[in-house]
C-alpha cells in the first residue's frame, strides 16, 4: 500500500512562533464565519420561513446544514491526511461564502434549503480542518492554550449573533437576506488571510480513494439524521421512521464490510482497536448527546419566561460563555505544565451532570439569576471537557492519522447531538402540548381576550401581554414540561462520567504533528543540511569515466 508522501518540491517549514500565530489567525477567521452564521440565522429563522412560505418545513433549515456538516467531516479529515489541509481549508471557505451568496438570493424556500446544505459542506470542513491544523502546528502539550481564543470566539458568536440577526431581521432597509450577505465580505477576508498565511505542506498519494466507503458512510449518516428528524415529527413507530431505521442498519453493515477491504479507508477500523481513542470518542458522543439537548431548548423557555426578544435572549447565554472561557483558560496552563488532562475531563463531566440535575428543579418562578448560575456551571463543565476529548483522541493516534482521528471523534459527537436533540425534543414537545392545553383551557376567557387561540400560535410577546394569571400558567407549563425531561439525560451523563474515569491518560506529545511527520522543524538550525556540490569544469566526453558520467547525469537531473 502506498501511503501519502510529502511533496518533494515543497521546502521543509520552520514552525516559528510568528508563523504559528499567522496560521492560527487564518483558522480563527474561518471559524468565526461558521460560528457567527449559525447564531445569526437561528434568530432570523421564523421571519425567513414566513417570507418564503416554508413554516411547515422549518426543520429542514437546520436538518440540511446538520446533515451536510456531518456527512463531510470524515471526508475532510481523511483527505487532509492524504493531500494536506491548506487547499481543503480554502475550498471550505469558498463553499461557505458561495453558499451564503446563494442563500441571500434564494427565490424560494427549496433553494434556500439547498444553499444551506452547501453551507454545511463548507462549515464541516472549517471546523474539522481547524482542529487538525492546530494539531499539525502545535504540540499536544501546548494545544490547550489555543482553545481559549476559540472558546472566546464561540462565546462572542453566541452573544453577537442573535443581536446582529435581530437587527437585520427587524430593519426595514436591510431584511433577513443580510444574515447571509454579511458572510460574503467576511468570507472573502477569511479567504485572503488563509491564502497568504496558511503555509502548510502539500502531499501526494497514489492510493485509490475509498469511494465505496464515502457512499456507505453517507448513506449511514443520512438515514440516521432522517430517522431522528422523522421520529421527532411523525413518531418513532411511524412507517417512514422504521424505514430509515432499516436503512441505517443495512448501511452500517455495508460500511464495515467496505472499510475492511479498502486500501485507505475513509474511517480506518484500526482506530477502534485503540482503547484510548474509543473511550475518548464514546465520551464525546455521550456528552454531545446530553449537552446539546440541554442547550437546544433552554432559549425557548427563557424567551417565554423573560419576555425578551430572540435578539436580546442571546444575552442570557453570557453566563455559559463565561463559564466556558474561564475553565478553558484556567486549565490550559496546568495541562501545559504537567501534561495531565484526565482530571479535567472527569471534573467537566461531573459539572455537566451537576448542572443537569440542577436544571431538573426548574420552575415557573425560577429567577433569571438562578438560571444564569445553572448555565454558568454547565458552561464550566463544557470548557473542561470540550477540548480534552479531542486532545485525548489526537494524542492517542500516530501523527499521520491526526485528521482522521479528529474528524471521527467529531463525527460521533455530532451523531450523539443529533440523537439527543431529537429524543429530548420529542419528550419536551409532547409534554409541552399537554401542559399548554391545560393552561389555556383553565384560563379560556383570558386567552381569547389576549388573542391566544392555540398553543401553536404562542410567541414571547403574546405571553408577556397576556396578564395574570394566564402568563404564570403558560410559563409554568413550559417549566413543568422541560424540567422533568432533564432526568432522562442523567443516566447518559452517569455513563459519560464512568467513561471519563476509564480514560487512559497517555503522556502528551511534545512534538507537533508536522514535525513528527518530517514536514516541519521547530528551529532554523534543525533544517536538514545539504552538502555543497562542487561543479567540475567541462571536459571532453571521451575523458570521462563511468563514475564521472554518472555524476554528471545526477547533477543535470
Amino acid at each position: 500500500m502506498q501511503g501519502p508522501t510529502a511533496d518533494t518540491g515543497a521546502p521543509v517549514i520552520v514552525l516559528t512562533r510568528r508563523r504559528i500565530n499567522l496560521i492560527f489567525s487564518a483558522l480563527l477567521a474561518g471559524m468565526l464565519m461558521a460560528a457567527l452564521d449559525q447564531t445569526i440565522v437561528s434568530t432570523a429563522m421564523p421571519t425567513i420561513v414566513g417570507d418564503l412560505g416554508g413554516v411547515s418545513h422549518m426543520a429542514w433549515m437546520t436538518t440540511a446544514y446538520l446533515l451536510a456538516t456531518t456527512l463531510v467531516m470524515p471526508v475532510y479529515g481523511k483527505f487532509g491526511d492524504l493531500w494536506g489541509r491548506r487547499n481543503l481549508f480554502l475550498v471550505a471557505i469558498g463553499l461557505f461564502t458561495l453558499a451564503s451568496l446563494g442563500a441571500a438570493l434564494a427565490p424560494s424556500f427549496g433553494w434556500l434549503v439547498v444553499w444551506r446544505g452547501v453551507q454545511g459542506l463548507g462549515g464541516g470542513g472549517l471546523m474539522i480542518l481547524s482542529q487538525a491544523i492546530i494539531a499539525d502546528i502545535v504540540p499536544a502539550r501546548e494545544r490547550a492554550k489555543y482553545m481559549g481564543p476559540i472558546g472566546a470566539l464561540f462565546g462572542l458568536s453566541a452573544v453577537a449573533g442573535p443581536l446582529v440577526g435581530g437587527f437585520f431581521t427587524d430593519s426595514a432597509a436591510l431584511g433577513w437576506q443580510w444574515c447571509f450577505w454579511v458572510n460574503v465580505p467576511v468570507g472573502l477576508i477569511a479567504f485572503g488571510i488563509g491564502w497568504t498565511t496558511l503555509t502548510l505542506p502539500r502531499k501526494r498519494s497514489s492510493t485509490p480513494l475509498d469511494y465505496a466507503g464515502i457512499v456507505a458512510l453517507s448513506a449511514t449518516t443520512t438515514s440516521l439524521v432522517l430517522f431522528t428528524d422523522l421520529g421527532g415529527s411523525d413518531g418513532w413507530g411511524a412507517p417512514r421512521t422504521l424505514l430509515f431505521v432499516a436503512a441505517f442498519v443495512v448501511s452500517v453493515v455495508a460500511f464495515v464490510l467496505v472499510e475492511r477491504r479498502a486500501a485507505e479507508p475513509i474511517v480506518p477500523l484500526s482506530l477502534f482497536r485503540n482503547p484510548t481513542f474509543v473511550v475518548a470518542t464514546a465520551l464525546g458522543m455521550a456528552v454531545g448527546l446530553g449537552m446539546f439537548a440541554a442547550i437546544a431548548f433552554m432559549p425557548t423557555y427563557l424567551q417565554m419566561s423573560s419576555g425578551l426578544s430572540a435578539a436580546n435572549s442571546g444575552l442570557l447565554m453570557l453566563p455559559m460563555t463565561a463559564g466556558i472561557i474561564l475553565t478553558i483558560q484556567g486549565s490550559a496552563g496546568f495541562i501545559q505544565r504537567t501534561g495531565r488532562y484526565k482530571v479535567f475531563t472527569v471534573a467537566g463531566v461531573a459539572l455537566i451532570l451537576a448542572a443537569v440535575l440542577w436544571l431538573t428543579t426548574l420552575a415557573g418562578g425560577t429567577s433569571l439569576w438562578t438560571v444564569g448560575a445553572m448555565f454558568f456551571v454547565l458552561g464550566a463543565g463544557l470548557g473542561l471537557i470540550m477540548q480534552n476529548v479531542v486532545l485525548a483522541a489526537q494524542n492517542a493516534v500516530p501523527a499521520g492519522q491526526i485528521g482522521t482521528a479528529t474528524s471521527t471523534n467529531n463525527y460521533f459527537r455530532e451523531v450523539g447531538a443529533t440523537l439527543g436533540v431529537a429524543v429530548f425534543g420529542t419528550l419536551f414537545t409532547s409534554r409541552l402540548a399537554d401542559s399548554l392545553t391545560s393552561a389555556l383551557s383553565g384560563n379560556a376567557e383570558q386567552a381569547v381576550q389576549a388573542g391566544i387561540t392555540s398553543p401553536d400560535t404562542l410567541v414571547p410577546s403574546a405571553v408577556q401581554a397576556a396578564g395574570e394569571p394566564l402568563r404564570t400558567a403558560i410559563v409554568d407549563a413550559y417549566a413543568d414540561a422541560l424540567a422533568p425531561v432533564f432526568w432522562y439525560l442523567v443516566p447518559i451523563l452517569v455513563v459519560a462520567l464512568l467513561l471519563a474515569f476509564a480514560l487512559r491518560e497517555v503522556p502528551l506529545s511534545d512534538v507537533a504533528g508536522m514535525v513528527a511527520r518530517g514536514e516541519a522543524v521547530e528551529r532554523e538550525e534543525d533544517l536538514p543540511v545539504v552538502p555543497p556540490v562542487t561543479l567540475v569544469a567541462d571536459q571532453p566526453a571521451t575523458t570521462l569515466g563511468t563514475t564521472d558520467r554518472d555524476d554528471e547525469a545526477s547533477l543535470r537531473a
